[in-house]
């Protein structure tokens, strides 16, 4: 937020802190801060508490951004690290990044930060990202040359991503590829659709079990789009469980996200080795398959 005073007739010139100190009443060393941050503008150009106001001067307080989160509190469950990468356990309901306006809210960037020494200010050490609501395997890079080398892995497709899905009715093939072009939907920018002429897109797939009216698949997308699982499966006629985006605007259930879990991630890190991690079901989704168990 912004403040603007402009001096008026009759006041003395006189330091700007001291003079900001009398009409809005804040302590002047908190004032100084500001000043000393560039958070004080005077006609346009950042002041000096030593500047001597004059009749008619624009002054602007600016608050300071607000602090970032504690990356500490975060506590994220490490499966695997080393030298170069720390690979995680997101949990359902943390963004990767900022953005989509949660600029003041703990991130796994806030946490990557802790972590790699790699100077992106929004996305330190990120080199793919999982859905706020989508749970699993993420992997953070320690360093910049780490980060290169990873992002060159995922783009030359090495790179092994397996989820785990419910979807709404029983799939059919069992077993099969989805392809099918996505690309940003001009009507609501921040889904996907699929899309004649859009992005190459393709999702392998296998039924593990069915439930009635419900699938357990697990599935491997062989491209990295944005919520290509949720609208490949959705375009197929079998929408993920719990998906409002995309499925029924009713989630089923007793769901509170969609039944989305990165399951499994095999990468070759920058030493060389192949890293395989796996992250069971978490006990929001393990409990949904429990009582569809009881249901057959």
């Amino acid at each position: 937020m912004t403040r603007a005073l402009t001096v008026p007739q009759g006041v003395a010139p006189g330091r700007l802190d001291v003079y900001l100190a009398a009409e809005t009443g804040e302590p002047r060393s908190a004032l100084q801060r500001l000043i000393k941050a560039d958070l004080v503008l005077v006609n346009g150009v950042p002041g000096r508490g030593s500047y001597k106001v004059a009749v008619g001067d624009v002054i602007e307080l600016r608050d300071p951004p607000p602090p970032e989160p504690e990356a500490f509190t975060l506590k994220l469950p490490v499966l695997y690290q080393d030298d170069d990468v720390v690979i995680i356990d997101k949990p359902a309901g943390l963004s990767v990044h900022p953005g989509n306006g949660r600029q003041t809210e703990a991130t796994v960037a806030t946490f990557a930060k802790t972590v790699t020494t790699d100077i992106d200010g929004d996305r330190p050490g990120i080199v793919h990202r999982l859905d706020r609501d989508t749970s699993g395997v993420l992997i953070i890079a320690r360093s910049t040359n780490a980060k290169t080398f990873l992002q060159n892995e995922w783009q030359s497709h090495r790179v092994v991503k397996t989820y785990q899905l419910l979807t709404i009715g029983s799939v059919r093939p069992l077993e099969a590829t989805i392809d099918l072009p996505l690309n940003r939907d001009p009507s609501r920018p921040t889904r996907r659709r699929v899309m004649a002429g859009g992005r190459p897109s393709k999702t392998r797939y296998k039924v593990l079990e069915e439930y009635p009216g419900f699938s357990l698949v697990e599935a491997s997308p062989e491209t990295g789009r944005t919520h290509q699982l949720r609208v490949h499966f959705a375009a197929t006629g079998h929408p993920i469980a719990g998906d409002t985006t995309y499925g029924t605007p009713k989630r089923v259930l007793g769901l509170k996200r969609q039944f989305l879990h990165a399951s499994r991630l095999s990468i070759v890190v920058p030493s060389g080795k192949t890293v395989t991690v796996e992250s069971p079901l978490p006990p929001d989704l393990k409990e949904v398959i429990d009582k569809l168990y009881l249901s057959i």
